[in-house]
């Protein structure tokens, strides 16, 4: 049996009660045994970027930077705003950009929104630009994300769940 992998799952919505959060819960359920899964859901509170500051940042960047650093893999789960990716995950990750911690980091990106192609696409040009490493596989599509959830916030959509499936394990691999 393998050690448990660190994964630090970065929520892209800026709402508390976001469908992405209650996949990302989900996925933190289904993967227990193989993940200690650590959920990052505070990006509208990190400070507005400034190029002035990169390196001499803000302590909430620091601790931001310290906790994509120290995971073995990083999840982005995200809706697709106005055809892109929220303003509050791109801030975050321009925090990083003048450092290399998504160089070589394994992660997997899920868009999970009404359509989400293009914030996907866009997500993708991003961690590829950055030097992420991820996979065809470690990159998941969910198009009509509200629709797959009961009122109780449980997943009832079986074919998105083996998806997740897939997804995870594809992610256990690239870390491995």
């Amino acid at each position: 049996m393998t050690n448990k992998k660190n994964i630090l799952a970065i929520i892209g919505s800026a709402s508390s009660i976001s469908s992405n959060l209650r996949l990302v819960e989900k996925i933190a359920s289904l993967t227990s045994k193989e993940f200690n899964l650590t959920i990052y859901n505070d990006l509208k509170t990190l400070p507005h970027f400034d190029p002035e500051l990169s390196d001499n940042p803000p302590k909430q960047i620091i601790e931001f930077r310290k906790n994509i650093e120290k995971a073995d893999g990083i999840i982005f789960c995200t809706p697709e705003y106005v055809f892109s990716i929220p303003s509050g995950l791109k801030n975050s990750i321009e925090w990083c950009i003048s450092t290399t911690i998504f160089s070589d980091k394994p992660i997997g990106i899920i868009t999970a929104s009404a359509s989400g192609q293009k914030g996907h696409e866009e997500l993708q040009l991003i961690m590829k630009t950055i030097m992420a490493k991820f996979t065809d596989e470690t990159c998941l599509l969910i198009q009509g994300i509200k629709g797959k959830f009961d009122e109780q916030g449980n997943l009832t959509d079986k074919e998105t769940e083996k998806k997740i499936y897939v997804f995870t394990n594809a992610l256990i691999n690239l870390i491995n």
